[in-house]
C-alpha cells in the first residue's frame, strides 16, 4: 500500500498541527533556510528508520516521513529532541557499524535498534538514549502511519480516530444483539 504526502497530511491534521500551509522544508544548505528546516541527512534517518518500523507492504515511505517530519517539527523544543536522538542514533551506528545509520541496511538497521533496547524502552523525552529514540523517533513514526488512512487500512484500522469513514463504513458495522 502506498503512502503519500495526503496521508501524512491527514496524520499530521491528528496531532493538531495547522496543516494548510505545510510546506517540505529541507535545509539544503542555503542562507535563506528557515529554524524549522530539517537538515538532509536526519530527514534521511529517519525515512532509514521507518523502513525498519513500518509493514513491509508499505510503500511511498519517503515522501510520507519527509511530509509529516516538515509538519510536525514547527515546536522548538521537539524538534531538538528529534534532530538530537537522530543524531545520537545516527552516531551509534557510526560506532558500532563503521557506518551511517542510512548505508546500513534494514536487518542491521532493525539490529541496532534492538540492540539499543529501543523495542522495549519506555518513551521518554528525558531518558537515557533508547527511552529518547523510542519517544521522539519510533513512537512519533509509528502515529503518523498509524493515524494515516492508509497506514490504519493496512495494519486493520479501517477508521483511525478522526478520520470519519462515512456512512458505508457504518452499514458494514454490525451489532451484536443483546437479547
Amino acid at each position: 500500500m502506498d503512502l503519500t504526502r495526503r496521508d501524512a497530511l491527514a496524520a499530521l491534521a491528528a496531532t493538531g498541527a495547522a496543516v494548510g500551509g505545510t510546506a517540505l522544508l529541507r535545509d539544503d544548505g542555503d542562507s535563506e533556510a528557515t529554524e524549522a528546516a530539517v537538515p538532509d541527512d536526519a530527514l534521511a534517518s529517519l525515512v532509514a528508520v521507518a523502513q525498519v518500523v513500518y509493514p513491509d507492504e508499505a510503500t511511498g515511505i519517503e515522501p510520507f516521513v519527509e511530509t509529516y517530519v516538515a509538519g510536525r517539527l514547527d515546536d522548538p523544543a521537539h524538534r531538538s529532541g528529534v534532530l538530537d536522538a537522530v543524531a545520537e542514533l545516527d552516531a551509534t551506528a557510526r560506532d558500532w557499524f563503521d557506518a551511517p545509520l542510512t548505508d546500513l541496511d534494514p536487518e542491521t538497521r532493525d539490529r541496532l535498534l534492538r540492540d539499543l533496547g529501543v523495542d522495549v524502552a519506555g518513551p521518554n523525552p528525558d531518558g537515557n538514549l533508547s527511552d529518547r529514540v523510542r519517544f521522539y523517533v519510533v513512537n512519533e513514526l509509528l502515529y503518523a502511519f498509524y493515524a494515516s488512512p492508509t497506514g490504519g487500512r493496512l495494519v486493520g484500522i479501517e477508521n483511525p480516530i478522526g478520520h470519519p469513514g462515512g456512512t458505508e463504513s457504518y452499514q458494514r458495522a454490525r451489532m451484536e444483539d443483546d437479547g
